[in-house]
């Protein structure tokens, strides 16, 4: 006779600045009833003291397990200790690099490696710009190992008032991962920018209505057109400007140096 295991996911949290991604998604997986399984590596515990006000023992008080960074011989280090995943949360370049190269010199690195081998969902909010050729290859090696990459990168459609609402909508987005919904972030909602009074999401100044074509990229950031020049020559224009680097072919009508929409 089978009983139905509880679903448990677990968490690591490195010495990568964002410390409060890994504080929001134990919240997350808290309120949405999950077991959580935390391991926090050293470097993690000196990042949080300097960007937090919360203690060591107050971030082990979010999980309902906490495993210190060398106990190899946690049940997180088996595969025969079902999880639903693992989420790395911040992601240094470093735990990155051994889990691309199946490095398990400790817990963190070793309970990524086992969500692997055992076919579960792996997903590192990786942290660090710029990047160099080597972290973008440990980045190809483990999406082909079958982990996700997911940079904590910032959603400004929703229009963010503060640094939470961020935080909420990356931790909303990586637990949308695992078929999970935290219930707390907007989502893209497309018919909000159908009809007359549709604004451009980026410049509070466009009148209603200027917009007409969605390819219009001078309409788009909310500048009005100029009647006599066509669609087409607006995007020709447009793209001269806020695409410098691209090139185009010359056109009659393309923008020139002085015009309105300098």
């Amino acid at each position: 006779m089978s009983t139905e295991a509880p679903r448990r996911v677990i968490v690591g949290i490195t010495g990568a600045t964002g410390t409060v991604f890994g504080i929001k998604l134990l919240r997350a997986v808290r309120d949405l009833g999950l077991e959580s399984h935390l391991v926090v590596s050293r470097a993690g515990q000196l990042t949080r003291a300097y960007e937090t006000d919360m203690s060591a023992e107050e971030l082990r008080g979010l999980a309902d397990h906490a495993y210190a960074p060398g106990d190899i011989a946690a049940p997180i280090a088996s595969g025969s200790f079902k999880t639903i995943g693992m989420v790395i949360a911040p992601c240094s370049m470093r735990t990155l690099g051994e889990v691309a190269h199946g490095v398990t010199s400790g817990l963190m690195s070793r309970a990524a490696d086992v969500v692997l081998k055992e076919r579960r969902r792996l997903v590192l909010l990786v942290r660090e710009t710029p990047l160099h050729a080597g972290h973008l290859k440990s980045m190809l090696a483990v999406t082909e190992m079958g982990g996700i990459i997911a940079p904590p990168v910032p959603a400004f459609y929703m229009r963010p008032r503060d640094i939470d609402d961020m935080v909420r909508h990356t931790v909303g987005r990586t637990l949308d991962l695992f078929d999970l919904d935290s219930g707390d972030f907007p989502r893209w909602a497309p018919a909000s920018r159908t009809g007359p009074t549709r604004r451009s999401p980026i410049s509070e100044s466009a009148d209603p209505g200027d917009v007409e074509d969605p390819d219009d990229l001078e309409g788009i950031i909310g500048v009005k057109s100029q009647k006599s020049v066509t669609g087409a020559e607006h995007r020709h224009a447009a793209g001269r400007k806020y695409l410098p680097g691209l090139a185009l072919p010359s056109h009659p009508k393309a923008h020139r140096p002085g015009s309105r929409s300098d």
